[in-house]
Formats: C-alpha cells, structure tokens, sequence
C-alpha cells in the first residue's frame, strides 16, 4: 500500500471520541493525519487523540486555538505536549506564540498561530472592532509576527497563502490552510475558501478538511478523491 499523503488533515468534527473513532476506521488508512478541534475536546477528544496516535500510528493535530495570558499559555501547553501531538494552535499574538514555545520546549510539538479565522470576513472585523485596512494583509501582517515570535507555522485561508509563503519570515514553515472545500461542496461557514489543489499550489503544506469528507455517503471515497486532486 502506498504511503499517506500527509498533506491531507482530516478534522474529526464529531460529537464524541467514539464517533471519532468509527469515522477513521471508516476512511481507512490512506489518511494518516486528523484534526481534533475544541468541540469534541469534553466528548473525549485526548483520549481519541491518545488511541489514534497510539494504538493506529496516526498523527493528530489539536486545535484549541489558546489565547491567555503568558503564564496560562505556558503551563497549558507544557501539559498537552505530554499526550504526544504533532500539531497545537493558539493565538497569533506574540506573546501567545513566545508562551507557547516555552511550554513546547524539548518536544517534538509544533506550535501554530492562527492568523485570521477562515470564517471571517471584513465585516466580522468591524464588528468585533478589527483595525480597518485590508484582510489579506492583516492576515499576512499577523501571520509575519507570529512567525517572528517563534511558531513553528500558521493557519490561514488558502487565499492569503500565497501571500505569506512570500514573507522571509516563512522560510522553512508550516502553512496550513483549513476552509479547503473540493468544487461544488457546500461552504458551510467557511468565507474565504478554496480548491483542495488551489490551496497546495498557493503554498500550503497542509490542508484541513472536514465535512465534505466526514459528511459523505462514503468518507473514503471523498478523501481519496482529494488526495487524488492534491497528487
């Protein structure tokens, strides 16, 4: 059997482990990479990270997207680096990102900075009184401060992509590009989206998809039609 192609994350946006669990059972082993996001984290989700990555030998990125003050961040991610993850989000916010590298330290999880939610546009940023100026290069802004600050990586829209694998600060960083929606699927509350081979081309290392997979009549089929448009 060929080996997965990591650069598809399959986001596990499920009520509980359990249901987690029979989902990547359901897709098989040519996905080797999932996500497990904050929903599912009081339905057992460390504990279907422990057994996927454990138990299957898959990689498992945790999204909790933290934001805290310095000490919090510190201390919480020195604790989750003890369940062996391969990828964690926080806040691109400087001093999240210095926190979290401290509490990162000597092991082998990546730290990701989430620069602008995929579900966002520029309306959402004035409602929540988000400096005026163009998204793109707020993103891109945020994305060359977080790197700047130590993470390993950010999270951003494949439409700003591009943008930020220009940035000198990216040299050797992780993209990784959640609101990847295959032609045709619908958006769900995903704004600025793209094709799964739009997203690699624009420079991704990794893409995030979730419900065009998870909600398929066949999961597998839908996650190799991805892979297949990423080959």
């Amino acid at each position: 059997m060929p080996t997965p192609d990591d650069r598809l994350i399959v986001a596990l946006d499920l009520p509980n482990a359990l249901a987690g669990l029979e989902m990547a059972q359901r897709i098989g082993p040519q996905v080797n990479f999932y996500k497990i996001g904050l929903g599912m984290l009081t339905g057992g989700g460390l504990a279907l990270a422990q057994e996927l990555k454990q138990e299957h030998g898959k990689r498992i990125f945790l999204d909790l997207k933290l934001f805290d003050i310095g000490a919090t961040i510190e201390s919480a991610v020195r604790g989750l680096a003890q369940f062996d993850l391969d990828f964690l989000t926080v806040h691109g916010d400087p001093h999240v990102v210095r926190a979290a590298r401290e509490g990162a330290a000597g092991t082998p999880l990546k730290i990701l900075a989430v620069t602008v939610l995929t579900s966002l546009d520029r309306a959402d940023l004035d409602a929540g009184m988000t400096q005026p100026g163009d998204l793109a290069e707020i993103t891109t802004t945020r994305a060359a401060r977080a790197l700047e600050a130590g993470a390993d990586g950010v999270i951003t829209s494949p439409r700003e992509a591009a943008q930020i694998r220009a940035l000198p600060e990216a040299a050797g960083r992780l993209i990784v590009t959640p609101g990847v929606r295959p032609a045709g699927a619908a958006l769900g509350d995903q704004k600025r989206v793209a094709t799964p081979a739009a997203a690699i081309a624009n420079g991704a290392d990794h893409i995030v998809v979730g419900r065009p997979v998870c909600a398929a009549a066949d999961p597998a089929a839908a996650a190799t039609a991805i892979l297949e448009e990423i080959a």
